[in-house]
Formats: C-alpha cells, sequence, structure tokens
C-alpha cells in the first residue's frame, strides 16, 4: 500500500521515454525527452575534476555544508546576479544538485498542508517535491502567445490564499522557457512583501536566456533580499550534469534550518565534485555565453523547420512545447508515434501542471542542428500532418 505522502505524486515520464529509446539501441533516434546536452563542461572544471579524483581530501563527508571555497563562489554568483551581498559561511549552503536544494528548502519552509503556488506548466519534479514535504501545489497560469508565455497575473492573485507559505518559481522556466518580465517579476515580489511569503527562485537556467534578454534577479527588487531563497546548480548553464553539486543562497535567519534539514537529508554533496564546480564558477570565460548562443540557434532552427506547427515560443532554456491536442492527437499517443516512427524520443506533458497535458516536449540542448535537418519530414511520417 502506498504511504500517504506519496498519493498523488506520479512519475516524470521522462525516465519512461529515455528507457524505451535506450532499449531500441538505434544511434539515429533524435533524443529530446531528456534535459542532457552535448556542449561540453568548462575546460577547468573538468581538469580540476580529475585532479580530484586522487586528492585524498575530496574523498570525505566534510565540510557537511560544502567547501568553502565552493559557498564563497556561489554566493558571490547569487550576489552578482541580484546586486546583494552574502556571506558565505552563514548565508549559502552547498546541495547535491539543485533539486535536493529544492526539496530541503521546502522541507523547511511549510508545513503539512501548507499551499505553494507555481506557474503552469512547469517540471513535475517541482510539482511532486512539494507534495512530498507535505504542500499542497497551487498554480498560476502561464499564457501561450506568438512571442512566447506570458503569466496571467489575475490567475497569479487567485491562486494565492490563506495558506500560502511561498511561491516557487523558476526562469527560465521549464518545460516552457518562460521567462518572466520585470513586470511580472514586480507582481509576484508584490505578493510576497504583502503576505509576507517565501519566494524559492529555481535559478538552474537563470542566465541561458535568448533574444537578448537579460537576467532580472528578485533578490535585487525592493525589499526582497530576506524573502529569496535562491537555488542554483552547475548542471544545466555549465553543462555540468554528473557532478551533482548545487547551492542555496538565502537570508541568515532561514538558513540554520536550511541547514538541518540537509544535514538530516543527503547530509554532504559529491566530494569529487566540489572542486570541479568551484573551478567552474570561478572561470574567466565559463561557457555559458557560448553555450546559450548555440542553444539558441537550435531553437531558432526548430522554430523555423516547424513554423507551421502549433510550438510555443522560448524565451531560454532547454526545451520548447507543442500543442498535439490542438492538431487531434493526445500527447502520449504522438510521442509514441514519433518514436515508432519517426524515431524522435519526446516527453508528453502529463501530470506537469493542470493545463500541461495538452503538450509534447522537445528538448533542443542535446541535438546539433545538423542532427535535426529532417525532423519536419519525421513528424510528417510520424503524424501524416
Amino acid at each position: 500500500m502506498t504511504v500517504a505522502r506519496l498519493q498523488g505524486i506520479p512519475g516524470i515520464g521522462v525516465d519512461k521515454m529515455g528507457d524505451a529509446a535506450d532499449s531500441l539501441g538505434d544511434a539515429d533516434i533524435l533524443r529530446l525527452e531528456n534535459l542532457d546536452t552535448d556542449l561540453r563542461p568548462p575546460a577547468a572544471a573538468l581538469a580540476r575534476t580529475r585532479e580530484a579524483i586522487d586528492d585524498d581530501a575530496a574523498n570525505s563527508y566534510l565540510p557537511f555544508t560544502g567547501l568553502q571555497s565552493l559557498r564563497e563562489a556561489a554566493a558571490a554568483r547569487v550576489g552578482d546576479a541580484a546586486g546583494a551581498t552574502y556571506e558565505a559561511s552563514n548565508e549559502c549552503i552547498v546541495s547535491a544538485g539543485g533539486l535536493s536544494g529544492i526539496l530541503n528548502v521546502l522541507l523547511s519552509i511549510i508545513d503539512p498542508g501548507d499551499e505553494v503556488v507555481l506557474t503552469d506548466p512547469t517540471y513535475a519534479g517541482l510539482i511532486n517535491r512539494v507534495r512530498l514535504a507535505g504542500g499542497v501545489p497551487r498554480f498560476a497560469q502561464l499564457r501561450p502567445g506568438a512571442d512566447g508565455w506570458r503569466l496571467d497575473l489575475d490567475s497569479l492573485a487567485a491562486a494565492i490564499g490563506p495558506r500560502t507559505k511561498a511561491l516557487l518559481i523558476m526562469s527560465p522556466s521549464m518545460p516552457s522557457g518562460y521567462v518572466p518580465s520585470r513586470e511580472e517579476w514586480q507582481a509576484i515580489a508584490g505578493h510576497c512583501e504583502r503576505g509576507r511569503l517565501w519566494l524559492l527562485y529555481d535559478a538552474a537556467m537563470e542566465r541561458i536566456l535568448f533574444d537578448g534578454r537579460s537576467v532580472v534577479h528578485p533578490a535585487s527588487l525592493p525589499g526582497m533580499r530576506d524573502l529569496t531563497i535562491t537555488v542554483g546548480s552547475v548542471s544545466k548553464e555549465y553543462r555540468m550534469i554528473g557532478w551533482r553539486v548545487g547551492w542555496i543562497v538565502g537570508p541568515e535567519p532561514i538558513m540554520n534550518d536550511i541547514r538541518l534539514t540537509s544535514l538530516s537529508n543527503v547530509v554532504c554533496q559529491v566530494g569529487i565534485a566540489m572542486d570541479g564546480a568551484t573551478a567552474a564558477l570561478t572561470a574567466p570565460d565559463d561557457g555559458v555565453a557560448a553555450a546559450a548562443a548555440e542553444w539558441q540557434t537550435r531553437r531558432d532552427f526548430l522554430m523555423d523547420a516547424l513554423h507551421d506547427l502549433p510550438l510555443v515560443r522560448p524565451h531560454g532554456g532547454w526545451s520548447m512545447l507543442i500543442d498535439t491536442r490542438s492538431l487531434g492527437i493526445e500527447p502520449a499517443q504522438a510521442a509514441k508515434l514519433l518514436l515508432e516512427r519517426g524515431k524522435i524520443a519526446a516527453t508528453p506533458m502529463t501530470d506537469w501542471g493542470p493545463t500541461a497535458s495538452r503538450y509534447l516536449r522537445f528538448v533542443f540542448a542535446n541535438e546539433s542542428v545538423s542532427r535535426l535537418q529532417d525532423i519536419r519530414e519525421r513528424i510528417r511520417c510520424s503524424w501524416q500532418t
């Protein structure tokens, strides 16, 4: 019998699609189902990680809250984005990846039955972590338009109630690629200030922005430094998925609780990965700008090649959504046909938010433009559109 805290927590679908594609063993399959990337990590991070393998100090549980050098680099990274100063010793904790950090924060700021507001669509793993922590997810609607996604501010206001404890916002958001405008961030911040609500900011893709957009960190807004908890990682921007290193940066009063949760949960981070992560954060050129430019090129190719299909333009990130239901085909069936007939692996957005079930996700971070050249023909053969 399923325990109560797991009831209502479905899978994320990506694992099933990935397993199905792997089982075919066909290198011709376009891997658009999972957030991987073929772009290499910073050279300095690779070199320092290799050195750490032979460093006995890296083969340790200690320090439990992360290497001081990494905490200093992460605190500086968040501080630069937010236009604020964070003390590494008491306002930064290293986590075993960004999502571990998200769960530890949720376990530290909500009681069972408290509500957390997320955008819809959003990553099912974020929704599931709210539930796993005993929280109740509520949703603010993202609306698709010709220029991408926009936050419905009336929907945001309606999602906030007397049991709301926090807003959990990712920018760029996954799977949509939505990036809040400054005005939308101000609306979010206004609700947080009025209700003294936590803003849990998932900054895993913060700098993966397209079309000349610039970072607006919510802690930079008036009154928000003391209400914002930022969680980041090296996985996406720095292309270091396998390192499993993230960080939590926030105001000192809440960080001791998060420290206790972290010690009680994963305990510590990947020892041999932290030096490499530090090297990535402190490298003179971390490669993020060049990587974002390449990912934008791939996005632009897909938007052009699939211009006659109902794609929603992402503002950043690694993925985009296609509304297959408007074509008369359910996303799960669309994904099945794509894999069987078109050799395309893609994930239906079932349980990624109340309205997400009409979409199929295409990840463009792991396939080059040369590999994507015949994608429109593959889709045509699969769906006969």
